[in-house]
């Protein structure tokens, strides 16, 4: 079970973590959870209703791990379109978006927020151990995968990964390429996303 998910009797998925391991997965997520931002301000509106139809942001996140994370839901999967069709896709994107980032960003911060949380009660679980077993049921099980997947896209982005073959130069960076670190991460954790997958197939 060390260093990969395994499917649990009756569903869910299990991993052995080591205090070390349990220490990167939550910064990261906290990571992540200061990118996204906070929830709903303390004055916000108690009504359900206007919650729901409060509008998000109509423009790209500046910042490119976000745009990676909140991407433009109208893309021409063949490349640059012709002026007029570049405009409409902008607008299709602005309009998809304001209806639908605030809630994606509060999928996203619940997901973070139980990886977190699932990790604080291991750690406290393993004090003066070396580790513990990290036991999930499966709708935790996806909170998990979500969050795994997030926390890729984001290394991904800030490594300047866009396809498989820039995933392949990673294996050959030398020791001292002060990337190697993040590098490391982004491998470890996706043989941790790849396990948890194959726990949730039927």
């Amino acid at each position: 079970m060390p260093g990969q998910f395994e499917p649990l009797p009756g569903g869910g998925a299990a991993v052995a973590l080591d205090d070390v391991e349990i220490s990167i997965i939550r910064s990261l997520a906290v990571q992540l959870l200061e990118l996204i931002g906070p929830g709903p301000a303390e004055n916000a509106s108690d009504d359900p209703l206007a919650e729901l139809f409060a509008d998000g942001p109509s423009e790209p996140p500046s910042d490119p791990v976000l745009r990676r994370l909140f991407p433009d839901a109208y893309v021409d999967p063949e490349g640059a379109p012709r002026a007029k069709e570049a405009e409409e896709q902008r607008a299709h994107s602005a309009e998809f978006r304001r209806y639908t980032e605030n809630d994606l960003r509060a999928g996203k911060r619940e997901n973070a927020l139980a990886v977190v949380r699932a990790l604080d009660a291991l750690a406290s679980a393993s004090a003066g151990g070396d580790g513990a077993v990290l036991k999930l049921s499966p709708d935790e099980s996806r909170q998990w995968l979500s969050t795994l997947n997030d926390l890729r896209l984001a290394i991904g982005s800030r490594l300047e990964i866009t396809d498989e073959d820039d995933s392949d130069l990673l294996y050959r960076l030398p020791d001292e390429d002060p990337r190697k670190p993040m590098v490391m991460a982004y491998l470890w954790l996706g043989g941790l996303q790849e396990t948890l997958v194959t726990t949730l197939m039927p």
